[in-house]
């Protein structure tokens, strides 16, 4: 039995409270945790994959806006609301800022404020592999979004990152 398989066997017994809130880190949506608490039992991590991404892709906006403020600005540490679990790996999924410069940590400082402006909500991507630069550019080129479209890509940056610490759960 791999790592991955010995996790989902002991999530798949937990009573439903214990299974959501075990899995809440991986997205930040108690609605979330909770319907895919109701998909167990979960035979493997694909299963696993495929739930999550039907489950998230069906969700309201105040359900992906919940797990939006799980995060914590890029650039910053602390989230609205999170988890120990769920702040650790934004910290590990945000390292591309450590080798960053002032000037460039600045711009993203000042873009992230312009983006909550615009559009309410802090601005969500994967950080993971990015540097510092690379999310500039990417939140400069969203900036120019219409509301409906920055939605879109929001929910799918969240997707990503829910698929990159499902991941890490599981230890694969």
């Amino acid at each position: 039995m791999t790592v991955a398989s010995e996790i989902l066997f002991a999530w798949n017994a937990l009573e439903p409270e214990a299974a959501a809130t075990e899995i809440l880190p991986c997205c930040g949506s108690i609605r979330w945790a909770n319907e895919l608490v109701q998909t167990r039992p979960v035979g493997d991590e694909m299963e696993l994959f495929e739930c999550s991404d039907a489950i998230w892709r069906a969700l309201s906006p105040a359900d992906w806006d919940e797990a939006f403020r799980s995060h914590p600005k890029i650039g910053e540490s602390k989230a609205e609301t999170t988890t120990p679990q769920s702040t650790e790996w934004s910290r590990d999924e945000q390292e591309g800022l450590a080798t960053s410069g002032v000037d460039v940590r600045s711009a993203l400082k000042e873009a992230n404020r312009t983006y909550e402006q615009r559009f309410g909500r802090i601005y969500i991507v994967c950080a993971a592999g990015r540097s510092a630069e690379e999310m500039l550019a990417d939140l400069e080129r969203r900036l120019q979004n219409d509301a409906e479209k920055e939605l879109l890509e929001a929910v799918e940056q969240q997707r990503q990152i829910t698929q990159l610490r499902l991941r890490k759960w599981l230890k694969l």
